[in-house]
């Protein structure tokens, strides 16, 4: 078994004798256990607790704000958990919760999750994923461990979404390149907005010599040249549904006929699709076929607008003036200016309108020295004044108005606009106060103050009186 490392914290409660029954056994199956407050990051935290102790979704929330996403909750003894009790561990910032009645069962489960956990860090370091993707921010990160993890650990098809730029082809490249097949071919792409309705069937299926007019020579199709491996369907929400229909087949089964042909064929590839769209909206209103979207999105990953992950954009721009410097050389750095500029923008198109102004910096700075407002050019500097003000769109001014409409106060609005900002950040912070403090600039003090304020008003509402 590989050794794998935890930090193992106990909520209040847990007896002494549990507590060292517990780490012994851990150590047995050849974990190493670091101290509680260990500030690694790598290191995934192991909650343990025993009853229903009042502490334990604090202790939950303070692990997650040291490692996001790597909180493993041990619940033992008999009615471990009140009911609910494990969603409330999980919205407080839990990966998992796992309840047994006794330390010596549970142990097998925390290692082989663990070690998954250490499996796929091991591939976020690798040169494979380092090369491809950059990015460190918690949304990043986030998805991207179960980019990964999918990607290693199953063959199923993958559905990835996003805003255009956000990577999408990028990311399923990178689950080609992470497959495990030890037989795997081509990536093969096909873009779905550039498929003429009347050549289609010959660009999935094939087709035979003389099937049609200009048939010259038989001609594989893409299910044909994606024979393991892997097929990219990108912008897959553009497809017509008649081609929607004839694809059900070969997605679900793995054959097909070629155009004119006679013979079923098969092929054997992982599928990933990869759409802007919102293709469940798609499918609701009847314009992507329901049978089709669940077969082709056995995972779904939504990759974060780069407004979303703020915290990468100065590593990618220094990836991407890198790019256009010298192998070996060290691209300018960055003034004070633009820095802020940068991690200001809105970035409408995303990483790739972010690659687009590096190249155009990398071309216009000249001369030693840090780049300055200058390189971007007058009206990259004058959009992003419009740009601080995106927020504030026409559903943000609807709202108001409605609100002014029904003659609610201004105190009430603005006390409104606080509690759903407040818990908007805690939500987007996976329930961590102190990261969602940062991020609506006041200090972690004042951010609990609030929440308890609005809890207080929620109490007091005239709905809540009796008699």
């Amino acid at each position: 078994m590989t050794s794998v490392a935890a930090r193992m914290c106990f909520a209040g409660g847990v007896s002494a004798r549990v507590r060292s029954d517990v780490a012994l056994a851990l150590r047995s199956a050849g974990l190493e256990l670091a101290r509680p407050h260990d500030g690694d990051p790598q290191i995934p935290s192991l909650v343990v607790v025993e009853g229903a102790p009042a502490d334990a979704l604090d202790l939950v929330r303070a692990q997650n704000a040291c490692v996001p996403d790597r909180v493993l909750v041990v619940a033992l003894g008999e009615g471990a958990l009140e009911p609910g009790g494990a969603l409330q561990l999980i919205a407080a910032g839990a990966s998992d919760v796992l309840v047994d009645a006794t330390c010596e069962r549970v142990v097998a489960r925390v290692a082989a999750r663990l070690e998954r956990w250490a499996a796929i860090d091991a591939l976020l370091a690798s040169e494979a994923v380092a090369r491809t993707l950059v990015g460190d921010s918690p949304a990043w990160r986030r998805v991207l461990r179960q980019v990964v993890e999918v990607a290693r650990f199953t063959d199923a098809p993958v559905l990835v979404t996003g805003e255009t730029g956000t990577g999408k082809e990028l990311v399923s490249r990178l689950i080609h390149a992470l497959d495990p097949r030890k037989i795997k071919r081509d990536f093969v792409v096909l873009d779905c907005t550039t498929i003429v309705p009347e050549l289609s069937g010959s660009e999935f299926f094939g087709h035979e010599k003389g099937s049609f007019t200009g048939a010259v020579a038989a001609r594989n199709g893409a299910f044909a040249l994606a024979d393991e491996g892997t097929l990219f369907l990108d912008e897959v929400g553009e497809l017509p549904l008649t081609l929607q229909a004839e694809l059900l087949r070969v997605v679900q089964e793995h054959s097909y006929k070629r155009i004119g042909g006679s013979v079923w064929q098969t092929t054997q590839f992982r599928l990933v699709c990869a759409t802007n769209r919102e293709l469940e909206r798609e499918r609701d209103e009847g314009r992507f076929r329901a049978d089709l979207f669940y077969r082709i999105s056995g995972w779904t990953f939504r990759l974060p607008a780069l407004h979303e992950r703020r915290e990468d954009i100065v590593p990618l721009v220094r990836r991407f003036l890198a790019d256009h410097h010298p192998e070996g050389a060290a691209p300018p750095e960055l003034d004070d200016a633009v820095l802020q500029h940068l991690t200001r923008r809105s970035f409408r198109g995303n990483i790739r309108e972010l690659r687009q102004i590096c190249a155009r910096i990398a071309h216009r700075h000249v001369g030693p020295g840090p780049i300055t407002l200058g390189d971007l050019g007058g009206d990259l500097v004058e959009a992003a004044e419009l740009d601080d003000a995106d927020w504030c769109d026409q559903a943000f001014h609807r709202s108001i108005d409605k609100a002014v409409a029904m003659g609610i106060g201004l105190k009430e609005i603005g006390r409104i606009a606080e509690d759903l900002a407040v818990r908007l950040a805690v939500h987007r912070e996976n329930g961590s106060l102190q990261h969602a403090a940062r991020r609506l600039g006041v200090t972690d003090r004042a951010l609990q103050l609030r929440r308890a304020s609005s809890r207080t008003a929620e109490l007091a509402t005239p709905g809540d009186k009796t008699g």
